[in-house]
């Protein structure tokens, strides 16, 4: 019953047919049980795991990587190759893509699990009326129409409907779904509110919420699917999870890379047909196939083998470093997400605020003797642990604050006028309460002002343990003070009162609303001696000129305390006892804001990124916190900047486009309202960070960009988000964009250093091939090229150190390409001179090499005719391992050089030295060193087919390999003096990696 909380109490009963006396019999949950099902949120099926592998592969540039692992074996076979040597490239190239695979399935195998854990927040039994009778059933037999009771600490176990409060009131933490910072009340009465929101609801009890007051009674309206927790369920289903930035650069580079390959790897097969008849070839079949394997090989060299494994590789590093800021990373790609957030949608409780009501005012009446009648005092620390101090006005912290009267009978009241508790929590070292925030609030209240008659009472205080600092001041009051009876809050009288005895006297203390306990007083207490006088209307009107201040201008929430002497030997309380009462003093309470968060939205402002206030708590309690935080600099009117979810919804379209723009404040909203920002933002090109801790947040934090959720948080949060906040810190989120922008800016160097590697590459092995030279380089030194010597020094370069401005520059659009116009120009450049230098290095080994042949070039490049013709050479020289390795040691070299190259993109060397990244120059001579060890060990030297290479032949690597650093500083002088943006115009603005107009969903 979707309606249920606009029906009256009976037409609800009604509708089920149930009687409120007797509840459902037998015969009506079953047939209940036939119609609705089982109280149980269903279980999804999940991905079969042999989708979720399959699914790994569905990449085209890995497609690409098993075809010619594929082919290259093949083709081994067919020319009799057994062993290792036919087995090694095509087996390197699936251990690398298993491992890969690997990965993917983990992580998604992780985002399954929220889900689940929306069970963990379903009741396992209930207090059930059936038949007449009691009894405690599992929640899940639970069918529309059951007679439910809850009390304290009760865990609801399905939507349900208000029909009898066996209590004086009900009060429900509903924090999980509704983000509301207070527990709230509820009541019987029909909701009368059109579109109402879920905290309009106050007769509805939602399935896995808590009662935290009273005691009720209530029929079932929804079970499973169709509860609220359900709702979030169906919700967090139909989301589908967002590719980040960097991946879909990435694919799209995967895309037009396989283009070019295929493009390449053909023209190379074509342009060579006439040389398939050559005798060396042994026929135009083996021909074809000769030639195919060297189109094989250019698409081993194009395509970067280890740059999956070193972005995974890179993101880790981040992870770690991101996670010494108090930022756990759950999800690899959201690393680099973060570098490019436009927009962070943050939940306000817990978040910005910390999610623990505390007192910051009390306001007491000084004397009546005074000019100033009342005089306020400021209370600091803003969490349960029982430690802070007391201000007065002129901000001289008080010394011992229980010595003034009022604030002594401030501490005595919230501390036998309360029915939570405080308590430490060893595992997680922090306080933690039991009961209503409020109240927990004023028995912190109580410790802070501590007990009278003890000069050493704060050093005394502090050598307690925390587990008997908790409460001790709260526990001396209680054994000084004997509760006799308690008359409970009631919504009618909106306080409460406890009769105590103490020392042959009787003493009743009460709490509540400001107008209602002023509305019971005769006199007041005076702080500066303790005497009590008449309250006459001059004070009245000053005290609610105070309580007004509080409640409008901070939007503190107020509570008023009193005190009446009763008759010697009275046991009982009345509702007619509370009136002529002395009045003690008022004080305001707040979740209050984190001390960090100020600085970073005012970081976050600088970065270029948006700040927009999500909660559930009402707009004036919302808006006062902004202002506190800065989100509402310079601002005096707030038209057009704060909405209520439901003021959203009714813009028209045009209207609420515009409002997306510059909403800084969303108050009121559902998890619905937040899965709908993030869409709408996202359809604005924004790239999305959503923070949430609650149930409630989950479909949003699965939906955004990059979901953050609280390290105090539910379960259900954490499986949904990208990223836990292990310090509940909004401030943290500030240091981690600024993590994920070093972390892409480091990511764009290195790929744009394999890149270039790998242009080289293959503009080796093309040209070759167009020259007609023979096979320069096999594919499994290529391979040992992209994965070793290309692929440490590429993670080293990871560790380039941040920017200092790095939150200084506008957030990166979505758009922007990789490596585009210029910056491709410039890599081009390298690469060729990259491909041309290896090329080289085989030329001077034929030609020019004392230990070589000597040949003229004509000869080399008629190398398969050898047989055919008279020559003073034997045919077999074409074999020898000397010039591959040649080859292959410029290439290893010269990419090491280049590798110094990507310490910066403008920057030079002369600048940034290579000593400023040690893990990269590490790096390199590990990489050299691993190259020697395959030149120079036999078994090794072997299977790579090299040789090893004299002195001359290293002087010559050297001098072939140097001078790419001159040609990148010359490219570097030219972008840091803006020529290479006008080159970028003339250029045509092209970009490496294609740009996508609208976002893929």
């Amino acid at each position: 019953m979707d309606d249920a909380y606009s029906r009256s109490v009976s037409e609800v009963l009604e509708a089920f047919g149930v009687d409120q006396g007797k509840g459902l019999t037998d015969a009506q949950v079953a047939e209940n049980a036939r119609i609705y099902g089982r109280n149980v949120l269903p279980q999804e099926g999940s991905t079969p795991f042999w989708k979720l592998i399959l699914k790994q592969f569905d990449d085209l540039l890995v497609k690409i990587l098993i075809a010619a692992a594929i082919i290259s074996f093949l083709l081994a076979l067919f020319d009799g190759e057994t062993g290792l040597t036919a087995f090694l490239e095509p087996s390197v190239i699936l251990m690398i893509l298993a491992a890969n695979a690997a990965v993917g399935v983990i992580t998604e195998t992780n985002a399954e699990k929220a889900i689940e854990e929306l069970r963990a927040y379903q009741a396992d039994v209930a207090t059930v009326l059936r038949n007449g009778c009691f009894s405690i059933l599992p929640a899940t037999t639970l069918v529309p129409g059951d007679i439910v009771e809850v009390g304290v600490g009760d865990k609801i176990p399905a939507d349900m409907r208000m029909v009898e409060m066996l209590s004086s009131h009900l009060r429900v933490d509903q924090a999980i779904l509704t983000g509301e910072s207070c527990s709230v009340a509820k009541e019987l009465d029909r909701t009368l509110a059109t579109n109402a929101v879920y905290q309009d609801k106050t007769n509805i009890l939602f399935s896995g919420t808590t009662v935290v007051a009273g005691r009720a009674r209530a029929v079932v309206v929804g079970i499973g699917s169709n509860t609220a927790m359900g709702s979030i369920r169906d919700a967090m289903l139909r989301t589908e999870d967002e590719m980040t930035p960097l991946k879909k650069k990435l694919d799209e580079f995967g895309t037009f890379l396989a283009k070019v390959i295929a493009g390449i790897c053909i023209l190379v097969w074509v342009v060579n047909i006439g040389h398939f008849r050559d005798p060396s070839h042994g026929g135009i079949l083996r021909g074809a196939i000769h030639y195919f394997k060297i189109a094989v090989a250019l698409a081993v060299a194009a395509i970067p083998e280890g740059l999956p494994a070193v972005v995974t590789t890179c993101l880790a590093l981040g992870t770690k470093r991101m996670a010494r800021l108090n930022a756990i990373v759950r999800s690899l790609p959201s690393v680099e997400t973060l570098g490019c957030t436009t927009v962070i949608c943050s939940d306000k409780t817990g978040t910005l605020t910390t999610n623990m009501m505390s007192v910051s005012k009390i306001c007491v009446v000084h004397s009546v003797h005074h000019r100033s009648i009342t005089s306020e005092y400021t209370v600091s620390g803003t969490t349960y642990s029982p430690e802070g101090l007391i201000f007065d006005a002129a901000g001289v912290q008080l010394e011992f604050p229980a010595q003034f009267p009022c604030l002594l009978h401030i501490a005595m009241c919230s501390a036998l006028c309360n029915e939570s508790i405080l308590q430490y929590n060893p595992d997680k070292k922090n306080y933690e309460k039991i009961g209503e925030s409020t109240e927990v609030a004023l028995r912190v209240l109580a410790e802070k002002v501590g007990l009278p008659g003890f000069d050493s009472m704060p050093s005394a205080l502090d050598m307690l343990s925390k587990h008997e600092r908790a409460s001790y001041c709260n526990h001396y009051w209680e054994h000084q003070f004997k509760k006799v009876s308690v008359l409970e809050f009631s919504r009618d009288r909106k306080m409460m009162s406890v009769l105590c005895s103490r020392k042959q006297q009787e003493i009743m203390f009460s709490k509540g609303a400001p107008e209602s306990i002023l509305s019971r007083c005769t006199h007041i207490l005076c702080n500066e001696d303790g005497s009590s006088v008449p309250l006459t209307a001059d004070i009245r009107s000053e005290l609610e000129t105070r309580f007004h201040s509080l409640a409008g201008k901070d939007t503190l929430r107020c509570l008023a305390f009193a005190l009446k002497r009763m008759p010697l030997g009275q046991q009982t309380l009345y509702p007619e006892d509370e009136a002529d009462l002395t009045f003690i003093g008022l004080v305001g309470m707040r979740d209050p804001p984190r001390v960090e968060v100020k600085n970073a939205i005012l970081s976050c402002m600088s970065a270029g990124i948006r700040v927009i206030v999500v909660t559930g708590d009402n707009k004036s309690t919302a808006e006062s916190l902004c202002r506190q935080i800065g989100a509402f600099e310079h601002l005096d009117d707030l038209s057009g900047y704060s909405y209520t979810a439901s003021e959203f919804e009714e813009l028209p379209p045009l209207e609420r486009a515009a409002a997306l723009q510059r909403i800084i404040l969303l108050t009121r909203v559902e998890p619905s309202h937040k899965r709908m920002l993030v869409e709408a933002l996202q359809n604005q090109n924004e790239v999305v960070a959503m923070t949430g801790d609650g149930v409630n947040d989950a479909p949003a934090l699965k939906k955004a960009d990059i979901g953050i959720a609280m390290g105090s948080g539910t379960a259900v949060a954490k499986s949904a988000s990208d990223m836990v906040l292990a310090d509940d810190n909004f401030a943290s989120i500030v240091s981690a964009v600024a993590e994920g922008r070093a972390i892409y800016n480091n990511t764009k160097q290195f790929i744009r250093y394999m890149i270039s590697s790998n242009i080289g590459e293959v503009v080796c092995i093309f040209v070759a091939a167009i020259l007609g030279m023979p096979e320069t380089l096999i594919p499994v030194q290529l391979l040992w090229v992209n994965l070793v010597t290309d692929g440490l020094p590429a993670t080293a370069i990871g560790f380039n150190k941040q920017d200092s401005n790095v939150m200084m520059a506008k957030p990166r659009k979505i758009s922007e390409a990789v490596v585009s116009g210029w910056l491709f120009f410039r890599y081009l450049i390298i690469g060729a001179y990259v491909g041309l230098a290896t090329i080289a290095g085989y030329l001077w080994w034929f030609i020019y090499a004392d230990g070589g042949p000597k040949i003229p070039y004509y000869e080399l490049v008629n190398f398969d005719s050898c047989s055919t013709r008279q020559t003073q050479y034997p045919c077999s020289i074409f074999d020898d391992r000397h010039p591959s390795t040649l080859s292959m040691t410029v290439l290893v070299v010269v990419e090491m050089f280049n590798a110094l190259n990507n310490l910066s993109e403008n920057q030079s060397l002369l600048v940034i030295p290579p000593w400023s990244n040690p893990w990269l120059v590490g790096s390199i001579i590990l990489t050299m060193v691993l190259h020697i060890f395959i030149l120079y060990v036999k078994p090794l030297s072997i299977l790579f087919s090299v040789a090893p290479l004299s002195l001359a032949d290293w002087a010559v690597v050297l001098y072939l390999s140097f001078p790419v650093v001159i040609i990148d500083e010359i490219l570097k002088f030219f972008s840091r003096n803006n020529r290479g943006r006008r080159f970028n115009f003339r250029f045509g603005r092209h970009d490496l990696l294609p740009k996508r107009e609208a976002r893929d969903k």
